[in-house]
């Protein structure tokens, strides 16, 4: 099969954001951003090999109670990189690689930084066709598989996408001084971002938007060599790239959080515990599964120093449950788009944020440019001080758009208007709504979570975040089905949806209070651990309540 070195669009061939006589002037001067120095020249795996030279037993991974040194981790990299540049992988190509999250998946990520080839995780469980669908859109040179299961899906998805199967054998090989093949522009890895059905979106980052997110969150959490951060994430999610890569800059060490222990509060919080994790990012449902086990009585309570949620909204009850379970932990709240090398700003909760309606997503990472836009007829203008709009971002962050996609990145990328020393050109819509307050951004939801039902506009996130304040829920949804209002609710204590309702009818219009209420001992989560909306949508048919 033909494989592609993906380049970016030049600036020039992006389409042209339509603004108002005057928007781009005032959006520049309202625009937050935290321009900040950062090195970019230097791949990851140039770190290993400097703490593997300088402090070689140093643990840079721990995986189910083994752990790996630098010096071992560099010699499988290194002999990883070398048995596919033998087999022809070239840099700027795709690497493909589908596997279990484990040290593996460190040393995958380290031989395609060494080669400068594009790191793309595909994940064993999906679908043989969609899996096929990521190979060919994604134009991936190969396919490296280390699931264990030579015979299994990943391998069979390859074959339909005429892409040829590595296998990844545990080798050890002296790292040398290898050539670094690649630059800060040229892409890093790639992610798809669609869900399990409809057509896949694969966002290509570049290296120098990976390591400026590296960089920051080294910067704004003060990770250190003395650091362990916990590797909990999905692979296809962007989040487990930083989860990996982050603590190998500081000499710090990464530890494995398997799928059997990350789907179970008291296995998780027995992992964290067993592997001293000083670090720990979770989507808000899992953070709130872990606080509740630390509460509960005779639970197992590990120490994390710093907590981060990400990935969908973090909402002030559920904050406080966290702060009072873990009352010596810092609590971030992170926000981000996967087409802009993940989170873009963070926010460190505060007890004075636990009143608000909602927690601010903070502000800007270093390098980052965002901007609220407002868009109107004529075209769009920058919002005024505390008015919502539409999210931007701009800067260093922002990445190629979707790979072999043009169309769908003409939809959500544009040439940047506001900045010409920008280095990427890029302006990246987010598809969320927000508000910048004393240079702080406020998250206010999706815009495609806007509906109409019984022909009355509202957000499905207000309803959603109006009874998540109810003090007997652990977790809420909101869904719409037609006319159909739905909520979907998980209770701390008894309740009744009589009480439910009677807390919602003296907080919101009578058009925006569900019709029909459904209780669940667990809302179901995606394969990136966010509510599951969907899934709820598929299974509510409106009939009542039940």
């Amino acid at each position: 099969m033909t494989t592609t070195t993906h380049r970016p669009p030049p600036a020039a061939a992006l389409p042209e954001l339509p603004l108002l006589p005057g928007a781009a002037a005032t959006a520049a001067a309202r625009a937050l951003r935290r321009p900040r120095e950062v090195r970019l020249d230097r791949p990851v795996h140039r770190y290993v090999l400097d703490t593997a030279s300088r402090d070689p037993g140093r643990t840079a991974v721990t995986d189910s109670g083994r752990s790996t040194d630098y010096r071992t981790l560099a010699r499988r990299a290194t002999a990883l990189a070398t048995r596919l540049r033998a087999d022809g992988l070239r840099p700027g190509q795709v690497l493909a690689a589908a596997g279990p999250r484990s040290a593996d998946t460190v040393t995958v990520f380290l031989a395609a930084d060494l080669l400068g080839a594009v790191y793309l995780p595909v994940d064993p469980a999906w679908p043989a066709a969609r899996a096929a669908e990521v190979l060919r859109r994604s134009g991936a040179a190969r396919l490296l598989d280390y699931t264990g299961a030579p015979d299994g899906p990943a391998a069979a998805a390859a074959a339909g996408a005429d892409v040829p199967v590595a296998r990844h054998r545990d080798a050890e090989e002296d790292p040398g001084d290898p050539a670094d093949p690649c630059g800060p522009a040229d892409p890093a890895y790639l992610i798809f971002t669609s869900g399990t059905t409809g057509t896949p979106k694969g966002a290509v980052v570049e290296r120098r938007g990976m390591l400026n997110h590296l960089w920051a969150k080294l910067d704004d959490l003060g990770i250190t060599e003395r650091d362990t951060l916990a590797f909990t994430s999905p692979l296809v999610f962007d989040i487990s790239v930083w989860q990996m890569l982050a603590p190998l800059l500081a000499g710090g060490t990464v530890a494995v959080v398997r799928d059997a222990q990350l789907g179970h509060p008291r296995r998780l919080a027995a992992a964290l515990r067993r592997d001293g994790a000083t670090v720990v990012e979770l989507v808000p449902t899992m953070a709130g599964w872990l606080a509740d086990e630390a509460a509960r009585p005779g639970g197992t309570r590990p120490e994390p120093r710093m907590l981060v949620s990400t990935g969908e909204e973090l909402r002030p009850a559920l904050a406080r449950r966290i702060a009072d379970a873990f009352p010596g932990t810092a609590l971030f709240n992170a926000y981000g788009p996967t087409e802009c090398s993940d989170d873009v700003t963070h926010h460190r909760v505060t007890a004075e944020d636990l009143a608000l309606p909602r927690l601010p997503v903070g502000r800007p990472i270093a390098n980052a440019v965002l901007y609220v836009l407002v868009d109107g007829p004529d075209g769009w203008r920058a919002a005024g001080p505390g008015e919502s709009g539409d999210l931007f971002v701009g800067g260093l962050p922002v990445g190629r758009g979707y790979v072999n996609d043009p169309a769908t990145t003409a939809r959500a990328f544009f040439a940047d208007p506001f900045d010409a020393g920008s280095p990427t050109g890029r302006l990246y819509r987010t598809g969320d709504l927000a508000r910048i307050e004393d240079g702080v951004v406020h998250y206010l939801g999706r815009d495609d979570r806007q509906v109409k039902v019984a022909g009355v506009r509202m957000e499905l996130d207000e309803v959603e975040l109006v009874l998540g304040r109810h003090p007997a829920l652990a977790a809420c949804a909101v869904t719409a089905v037609g006319d159909d209002l739905a909520a979907h609710y998980v209770p701390l204590v008894p309740v009744t949806q009589s009480e439910l309702r009677a807390f919602l009818k003296d907080l919101l219009p009578a058009g925006q209070i569900p019709r029909s209420w459904h209780e669940h001992t667990r809302l179901p989560l995606t394969a990136n651990g966010k509510t599951d909306h969907r899934r709820l949508a598929e299974a509510h048919s409106p009939k009542g309540d039940r």
